[in-house]
Protein backbone atom coordinates (compact mmCIF):
# COMPACT_ATOMS: atom_id res chain seq x y z
CA UNK A 1 0.00 0.00 0.00
CA UNK A 2 0.96 3.11 -1.03
CA UNK A 3 0.46 6.61 0.71
CA UNK A 4 0.41 9.43 -1.44
CA UNK A 5 -0.40 13.17 0.19
CA UNK A 6 -1.72 15.84 -1.34
CA UNK A 7 -0.72 19.32 0.42
CA UNK A 8 -2.67 22.44 -1.56
CA UNK A 9 -2.84 25.84 -0.44
CA UNK A 10 -5.70 27.11 -2.62
CA UNK A 11 -8.55 29.45 -1.05
CA UNK A 12 -11.43 28.65 -2.39
CA UNK A 13 -14.16 25.74 -1.78
CA UNK A 14 -12.97 23.66 -3.92
CA UNK A 15 -9.98 25.62 -5.29
CA UNK A 16 -8.03 25.14 -8.99
CA UNK A 17 -4.72 23.71 -6.56
CA UNK A 18 -6.56 21.36 -4.88
CA UNK A 19 -8.83 20.28 -8.36
CA UNK A 20 -4.80 20.34 -10.06
CA UNK A 21 -3.37 17.97 -6.96
CA UNK A 22 -6.14 15.19 -7.54
CA UNK A 23 -5.93 14.99 -10.77
CA UNK A 24 -2.09 14.41 -10.45
CA UNK A 25 -2.87 11.63 -7.51
CA UNK A 26 -5.21 9.90 -10.02
CA UNK A 27 -2.72 9.43 -12.91
CA UNK A 28 -0.09 8.61 -10.42
CA UNK A 29 -2.93 6.14 -8.92
CA UNK A 30 -3.38 4.97 -12.63
CA UNK A 31 0.24 4.59 -12.68
CA UNK A 32 0.46 2.62 -9.43
CA UNK A 33 -2.15 0.08 -10.49
CA UNK A 34 0.04 -1.18 -13.23
CA UNK A 35 2.70 -2.21 -10.95
CA UNK A 36 -0.40 -3.74 -8.79
CA UNK A 37 0.10 -1.39 -6.22
CA UNK A 38 -2.82 0.40 -4.24
CA UNK A 39 -3.16 3.38 -3.27
CA UNK A 40 -4.00 5.65 -0.06
CA UNK A 41 -4.30 9.39 -0.77
CA UNK A 42 -4.49 12.35 1.95
CA UNK A 43 -5.33 15.62 0.99
CA UNK A 44 -4.52 18.33 3.31
CA UNK A 45 -5.77 21.60 2.84
CA UNK A 46 -3.57 24.56 4.45
CA UNK A 47 -6.45 26.81 3.79
CA UNK A 48 -8.21 24.72 7.35
CA UNK A 49 -4.81 24.88 8.88
CA UNK A 50 -3.78 28.43 8.84
CA UNK A 51 -4.72 30.07 12.56
CA UNK A 52 -2.89 26.76 14.18
CA UNK A 53 0.31 27.48 11.58
CA UNK A 54 0.08 30.92 13.02
CA UNK A 55 -0.16 30.35 16.27
CA UNK A 56 2.43 27.77 16.55
CA UNK A 57 4.57 29.90 14.76
CA UNK A 58 4.07 33.24 16.31
CA UNK A 59 3.81 31.49 19.87
CA UNK A 60 6.67 28.88 19.39
CA UNK A 61 4.33 26.03 20.80
CA UNK A 62 3.80 22.70 19.84
CA UNK A 63 1.37 22.17 16.75
CA UNK A 64 -2.24 21.73 17.89
CA UNK A 65 -3.83 18.19 17.39
CA UNK A 66 -5.26 19.35 13.69
CA UNK A 67 -2.14 20.56 12.44
CA UNK A 68 0.08 17.20 14.09
CA UNK A 69 -2.27 15.07 11.84
CA UNK A 70 -1.69 16.76 8.92
CA UNK A 71 2.15 16.75 9.50
CA UNK A 72 2.12 12.94 10.13
CA UNK A 73 0.31 12.24 7.19
CA UNK A 74 3.05 14.27 4.84
CA UNK A 75 5.94 13.40 6.79
CA UNK A 76 5.02 9.29 6.65
CA UNK A 77 3.37 9.16 3.11
CA UNK A 78 5.52 7.52 0.41
CA UNK A 79 5.23 10.46 -1.86
CA UNK A 80 4.03 14.89 -1.75
CA UNK A 81 2.09 16.33 -4.45
CA UNK A 82 2.73 19.78 -3.39
CA UNK A 83 0.45 22.74 -4.85
CA UNK A 84 0.50 26.57 -4.63
CA UNK A 85 -1.38 29.07 -6.40
CA UNK A 86 1.23 32.00 -7.27
CA UNK A 87 0.38 34.96 -5.24
CA UNK A 88 2.99 38.00 -5.81
CA UNK A 89 5.63 36.10 -8.04
CA UNK A 90 5.98 33.00 -5.60
CA UNK A 91 4.02 30.37 -3.23
CA UNK A 92 1.43 31.40 -1.05
CA UNK A 93 2.17 32.22 2.67
CA UNK A 94 0.27 29.64 3.75
CA UNK A 95 2.46 27.18 1.64
CA UNK A 96 5.47 28.15 2.68
CA UNK A 97 4.26 28.55 6.59
CA UNK A 98 3.53 24.94 6.25
CA UNK A 99 6.67 23.88 5.36
CA UNK A 100 8.52 26.30 7.72
CA UNK A 101 7.04 23.96 10.67
CA UNK A 102 7.92 20.75 9.49
CA UNK A 103 11.30 19.43 10.48
CA UNK A 104 14.15 19.75 7.89
CA UNK A 105 14.99 16.29 8.28
CA UNK A 106 11.60 15.37 7.08
CA UNK A 107 11.18 15.08 3.67
CA UNK A 108 14.64 13.68 2.75
CA UNK A 109 14.30 11.36 -0.45
CA UNK A 110 10.79 11.73 -0.25
CA UNK A 111 9.38 11.74 -4.04
CA UNK A 112 7.92 15.07 -4.74
CA UNK A 113 6.17 16.13 -7.57
CA UNK A 114 5.96 20.28 -7.48
CA UNK A 115 2.84 22.25 -8.95
CA UNK A 116 1.06 25.52 -9.73
CA UNK A 117 -1.60 27.33 -10.45
CA UNK A 118 -0.74 30.49 -12.06
CA UNK A 119 -3.42 33.63 -13.73
CA UNK A 120 -0.56 33.58 -16.73
CA UNK A 121 2.45 32.52 -18.32
CA UNK A 122 3.87 35.49 -16.77
CA UNK A 123 4.61 32.94 -13.91
CA UNK A 124 6.40 30.28 -15.81
CA UNK A 125 9.33 30.42 -13.62
CA UNK A 126 7.74 30.33 -10.10
CA UNK A 127 8.12 26.54 -9.46
CA UNK A 128 11.59 26.98 -10.97
CA UNK A 129 13.26 29.67 -8.82
CA UNK A 130 10.79 29.03 -5.71
CA UNK A 131 9.06 26.40 -4.89
CA UNK A 132 11.74 23.75 -6.10
CA UNK A 133 14.55 25.32 -4.06
CA UNK A 134 12.22 24.94 -1.16
CA UNK A 135 12.20 20.72 -1.72
CA UNK A 136 16.06 21.03 -2.83
CA UNK A 137 16.49 22.41 0.97
CA UNK A 138 14.67 19.96 2.43
CA UNK A 139 16.30 17.28 0.59
CA UNK A 140 13.20 15.69 -0.93
CA UNK A 141 13.58 14.31 -4.10
CA UNK A 142 11.51 16.07 -6.44
CA UNK A 143 10.92 14.80 -10.71
CA UNK A 144 12.31 16.81 -13.32
CA UNK A 145 8.56 17.88 -14.36
CA UNK A 146 6.91 20.61 -12.76
CA UNK A 147 3.33 21.25 -13.40
CA UNK A 148 2.05 24.53 -14.23
CA UNK A 149 -1.55 25.84 -14.94
CA UNK A 150 -2.68 28.14 -16.46
CA UNK A 151 -6.38 29.72 -17.30
CA UNK A 152 -5.28 29.36 -21.07
CA UNK A 153 -3.79 25.24 -20.34
CA UNK A 154 -7.95 24.89 -20.02
CA UNK A 155 -8.76 25.35 -23.14
CA UNK A 156 -9.45 22.61 -25.69
CA UNK A 157 -6.42 24.01 -27.42
CA UNK A 158 -3.78 22.96 -25.06
CA UNK A 159 -5.74 20.43 -22.47
CA UNK A 160 -3.46 17.53 -24.29
CA UNK A 161 -0.76 19.44 -23.14
CA UNK A 162 -1.58 19.50 -19.69
CA UNK A 163 -2.57 15.94 -19.58
CA UNK A 164 0.89 15.13 -21.11
CA UNK A 165 2.56 17.42 -18.26
CA UNK A 166 0.69 15.34 -15.73
CA UNK A 167 1.20 12.15 -17.12
CA UNK A 168 5.11 12.55 -17.60
CA UNK A 169 5.04 13.83 -13.41
CA UNK A 170 3.07 11.04 -12.41
CA UNK A 171 5.65 8.50 -14.09
CA UNK A 172 8.21 10.12 -12.62
CA UNK A 173 7.31 9.80 -9.38
CA UNK A 174 6.15 6.27 -9.69
CA UNK A 175 9.60 5.77 -11.08
CA UNK A 176 11.12 7.07 -7.80
CA UNK A 177 9.02 4.77 -5.60
CA UNK A 178 9.23 1.55 -7.95
CA UNK A 179 12.36 1.83 -9.58
CA UNK A 180 12.75 -0.57 -12.28
CA UNK A 181 15.62 -3.35 -12.33
CA UNK A 182 18.19 -2.53 -14.15
CA UNK A 183 20.72 -5.31 -13.00
CA UNK A 184 22.55 -7.10 -15.18
CA UNK A 185 22.23 -11.00 -15.70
Amino acid sequence: MRTIAIVHAGLSNPSSSRKLGEAIAARVEQHLSTHNEQTTIYLIELKDLGHDLVDMLIDCTTPSKKLQEAIDKVTQADALIAVTPVFQASYSGLFKMFFDVLDPQSLIKVPVIIASNAGSLRHALVLEYAVRPLFAYLRAAIVPTAVLVTPSDKTPEYQSALDSRIDRAASELVSLLIPSDTTLD
